[in-house]
């Protein structure tokens, strides 16, 4: 099973990055005048759709050998479960119930998440969490594949 997904900023964070960007050309315009404005307004524009588009989002994909989460990557040997959490475990998971050693990969615009236990003695992370908007479907690629692993 198979499973892809891309993690993008909400419409919300968009506007407020806008009105944010906007504040740039408009003190330009008073200071060095509208052709100079311009090119802060272009520049600004950039740089929103470089943080929002290109930092902020982030990638979950499995393909059935390869769990990858933005440039992390880790093969299936090594995982040994799971578990998808909704928005209140996931909140205890990144709070109270959280282990240090854990590799988190969160975005604070998705509330839920997926825990997938590693299987290797020589690594110290006992676990990844990863946000993701469909925990179950990625849980359930997750532990078919586990599976069928287990069968060979």
């Amino acid at each position: 099973m198979r499973f892809r997904e891309r993690l993008t900023p909400p419409l919300l964070w968009w506007v407020i990055g806008a009105l944010v960007a906007g504040t740039f050309p408009v003190a330009v315009l008073f200071y060095l005048g509208p052709v100079w404005a311009g090119v802060v307004a272009a520049i600004a524009a950039a740089g929103l759709v470089a943080v929002l588009h290109g930092w902020a989002a982030i990638v979950v994909d499995f393909d059935g050998r390869w769990l990858r989460v933005g440039r992390a990557r880790i093969e299936l040997a090594y995982l040994g479960a799971a578990r998808a959490l909704d928005a209140g475990q996931t909140r205890a998971r990144t709070g109270v119930d959280a282990d240090a050693r854990a590799y988190l990969v969160l975005r604070p615009y998705v509330g839920t998440s997926v825990e997938v236990t590693l299987d290797d003695p020589d690594d110290p992370v006992p676990y990844w969490l990863i946000s993701t908007r469909r925990p179950r479907a990625l849980s359930a690629a997750l532990t078919e594949a586990l599976g069928s692993r287990a069968l060979q």
